[in-house]
């Protein structure tokens, strides 16, 4: 590899117009794609298989027009004053206008939606009047057919009584053959008593005609009252939920989508914003919820450059020159040019979360700052010795590279092996990532030296040109002296670490073990727009939300039930009820609004809006006690229950990231300890290394936790409102870290290996190799610690924690335990620490990362 590399070093310096030019024909055309592409990023995170996603999946199905993603739009008076009949007009002719845009299903009218509510609470409390009137109508109506009835009885008895005597009477008059005239009278009478009868019968029929229009009337009064009863439990359950606040200052539109939200255009949302932004009322202020605020039209903010020209400072003080300060700088921007296009390119292909460009610029930057500079560094002190120019790059392309080269390789298997997770979007971050680092290390052992042929000596300062020139400087082609400035171990002290190691051992150990502490309370979520920016729309929107409707109405949580068959109307406001009035029973529910019935009748979705936010840790019970409810759902209403939202996918994606980071971790220590293995030669080293990733890492996690989640400096980074940590950043942290820390280890130890071997006692090759590659294993991570730390102050709230906790995991790693509680460690083993069984030692390829045979060929 050392000679290819070497090769490769020469050929480019030599032909190094055509390669520069190749490498920016490449930007030019990821560039091309990223522009002829449509990006499709998104801040939202689903992975497939998630009890969320599956009844989000579900609803796809039963109920598309509920499955679609939402965005909340806020307006807010800032004069103190309600809406005037103009304002509301106007904001409703621009939210009519969005309603038919293509991709929005509705455009709820805050101030439509608030009478509507007002008025079904009104109708239901009039319709329950009208109800109580009617039934006091009734009960008096029944009151009276039932004394008609009575009287008609007794009329009727009484006519019997008079029609068995005149009978008897008439009996009495035929049986003694009384004449004519003295029947007539008696016939008469009869003859009345049957038209009485006749009335009695009509006025039955007619009371029987009233008591079937009071049965009647009594039976639709009765189902009027059952709707109206359940009319009223689901006002009860929604009695908090408004669109226009109690003050009648703020109202909250609900834009729905015909697709989940990370399908949704940023054409779409820019073209709703543009075309609510036209409102132009002075008084009303308008801001938009985190969905409309996906902006990557800057990846690099304020904190970013800072944190760059950091980086290039640290590297005019190392090299002392503007030229050989400006290369590792410019090779670094090359390949986060075309890492960056190329991943937004590919984003009009693959569905990918917003942070996964900003991830491959952050670790771009800093891995290409650092590559660069590592073979710049060594190419320098070789000209220094008088060292040809072209042979001096070949050189140091062939060692330095290599090393590069197996660096690289540790942070692309880190990276790669996010995909045995089986989490898609986390999977394509660590894909992304690597190409980055594919990318800085082909720039680094191309790009550097062809620009390193262009430049020529004027890489060096103009005092060593002028030096060298007159001689002054001794020249020697030996890398074993003054080509590299290797240390004379025996003339120097020995370094601290290695005279007192018990010390350095339990003091680095102390340090990292209590800033490690707030990682045992770490809770893992997602940000929702209480982390962004103060002065971001998401972070205004959020904040007028919670003021007027509370923190909950932020983010709701969505339940699901599914049914059998279909019900009657009735019986869909039954269960409609009976399911909401439950729900709401639940602690920290602010209400429960019936979101509607599927076509078929039988899924049946509600909004569930609680009291907290939707990154709390109450709302996030809240979860767990709507899905604790599925067995007396199945029990009380036949159904099932399926839960989604923002707060249910959070708790899905953090149990999905905690199940899948053993797997991860034990895989990467595993390739990482086989490839560490073959460059030592030793069984110790690799788990000393190792052990030493697990520290920074847990230093790293708690340093995070303090910040973002308990607001420890708070105020410096940022954090107004601490929160939950990001679902993902644990695992990317891990991959990250762990490919870096590898770096370190790589370059300080081989250097002491180098010595161990050549006969060294096992305390002079310490000295030997951290002397060797300190100065610059410094530097990188100064210039790292910079990167990182500019995007810890990032627009985008999923980076800042990324990047803090990048910048204090280097800091960790390179300072405490690469240069101090390695080395101390590896003073205490002695010779034990270089052991390994001679059988290993033959199967073992010799990989030769410093180039020594390189080395011994071009320098000797």
């Amino acid at each position: 590899m050392a000679q290819f590399l070497y090769r490769l070093g020469f050929a480019s310096a030599k032909r190094a117009w055509l390669v520069i030019i190749a490498w920016i024909m490449v930007l030019g055309v990821s560039v091309g794609l990223m522009v002829a592409g449509g990006a499709k990023l998104s801040d939202n995170v689903s992975i497939d298989g998630l009890p969320s996603q599956k009844v989000i999946e579900q609803l796809k199905t039963s109920f598309s027009s509920a499955s679609g993603g939402s965005a909340q739009i806020v307006f807010h008076k800032t004069d103190g004053t309600t809406f005037s009949a103009a304002e509301r007009a106007s904001i409703s002719q621009q939210l009519e206008a969005v309603a038919g845009f293509g991709g929005v299903s509705k455009a709820l009218n805050p101030f439509e939606v608030q009478a509507q509510l007002i008025k079904q609470r009104v109708d239901v409390a009039s319709g329950l009047q009208k109800v109580a009137d009617a039934t006091l109508a009734i009960a008096d109506n029944q009151s009276k057919l039932d004394a008609g009835r009575t009287k008609l009885n007794q009329a009727e008895a009484s006519l019997q009584a008079q029609s068995a005597k005149l009978e008897a009477g008439i009996a009495k008059l035929e049986a003694a053959m009384a004449p004519a005239s003295m029947l007539e009278p008696l016939l008469a009478g009869r003859a009345k008593i049957a038209a009485g009868f006749d009335q009695i019968a009509a006025q039955r029929e007619a009371l029987a005609s009233g008591q079937s229009r009071l049965d009647k009337g009594r039976a639709t009064l009765a189902v009027s009252s059952t709707k109206l009863k359940y009319a009223q439990q689901l006002l009860a359950t929604s009695k908090n939920f408004g669109t226009v606040s109690k003050d009648g200052k703020t109202a909250l539109s609900t834009i729905q989508f015909d697709q989940p939200i990370s399908s949704v255009s940023k054409q779409l949302l820019t073209k709703i914003t543009t075309k609510v932004n036209g409102l132009a009322l002075p008084t009303v202020q308008v801001e938009y919820s985190k969905e409309f605020a996906n902006d990557l039209s800057s990846l690099l903010g304020a904190g970013e450059m800072v944190g760059l020209a950091i980086a290039a400072l640290v590297l005019f003080l190392m090299l002392g020159s503007f030229v050989a300060a400006g290369l590792p700088v410019l090779s670094a921007i090359l390949g986060v040019g075309i890492s960056a296009t190329a991943t937004m390119a590919l984003a009009s292909v693959f569905e990918m979360n917003a942070t996964t460009p900003m991830l491959g610029v952050m670790l771009g930057l800093a891995v290409g700052i650092d590559y660069s500079l590592f073979i710049l560094n060594r190419h320098i002190r070789q000209l220094k010795a008088g060292l040809e120019l072209r042979e001096s790059i070949g050189v140091a392309t062939g060692t330095s590279g290599n090393a590069v080269v197996f660096a690289g390789l540790t942070v692309v298997i880190a990276l790669a092996a996010l995909n045995l997770t089986s989490i898609g979007f986390l999977g394509l971050m660590g894909t992304m990532g690597a190409l980055g680092i594919v990318l800085a290390v082909l720039v680094a052992i191309t790009f550097t030296p062809a620009v390193l042929g262009v430049v020529g000596m004027r890489v060096l300062s103009r005092k060593h040109r002028r030096l060298l020139a007159e001689g002054a400087i001794e020249k020697t082609p030996t890398l074993e002296t003054a080509a590299v400035d290797r240390p004379q171990p025996g003339k120097m002290k020995l370094i601290w670490a290695a005279k007192h190691p018990w010390l350095a051992v339990l003091g680095a150990i102390l340090v990292l073990g209590v800033v490690a502490i707030p990682a045992a309370s770490m809770r893992l979520g997602l940000p929702d727009g209480s982390s962004e920016a103060s002065d971001s729309t998401q972070y205004k929107a959020y904040k007028l939300t919670t003021d007027a409707f509370g923190a909950g109405a932020n983010g709701g949580i969505i339940a699901v039930a599914n049914i059998d068959k279909s019900l009657s109307e009735t019986g869909k406001l039954q269960l409609q009820a009976g399911i909401a009035t439950k729900l709401f029973a639940l602690d920290d529910v602010s209400a429960v609004l019936p979101v509607g019935v599927s076509d078929n009748g039988k899924t049946y979705v509600f909004q569930v809006i609680p009291k907290t936010g939707p990154a709390s840790v109450a709302t996030e019970q809240l979860v767990y006690d709507v899905r604790s409810l599925q067995h007396s759902f199945e029990r009380e209403f036949n159904s099932t229950l399926g839960v989604t939202g923002l707060t249910a996918t959070n708790i899905d994606v953090s149990k999905k990231l905690a199940d899948a980071l053993p797997l991860y971790l034990g895989t990467v220590l595993l390739l990482s300890m086989l490839l560490l293995l073959m460059v030592f030669r030793s069984v110790l080293v690799p788990i000393l290394a190792s052990a030493g990733f697990l520290l920074t890492v847990f230093a790293a996690f708690g340093s995070i936790t303090a910040v973002f989640q308990w607001g420890w400096l708070g105020e410096l980074f940022g954090v107004h409102d601490p929160g939950p940590i990001l679902s993902f950043l644990p695992t990317i942290i891990i991959g990250i870290l762990f490919g870096l820390a590898m770096d370190y280890q790589l370059f300080l130890t081989s250097g002491i290996r180098e010595a161990f071997v050549h006969g060294k006692s096992p305390k002079e090759s310490i000295n030997y190799g951290i002397r060797l590659s300190r100065s610059v294993v410094v530097a990188a991570a100064i210039i790292m610690i910079s990167v990182f730390g500019g995007f810890a102050f990032s627009h985008m709230a999923m980076i800042r924690p990324m990047g803090f906790g990048l910048a204090t995991g280097v800091l960790f790693d390179a300072f405490v335990v690469r240069l101090i509680l390695v080395p101390a460690v590896l003073s205490l083993l002695g010779k034990s620490a270089w052991w390994i069984p001679k059988w290993l030692d033959r199967v073992l390829p010799d990989v030769d990362v410093e180039g020594a045979k390189l080395e011994r060929e071009h320098l000797h």
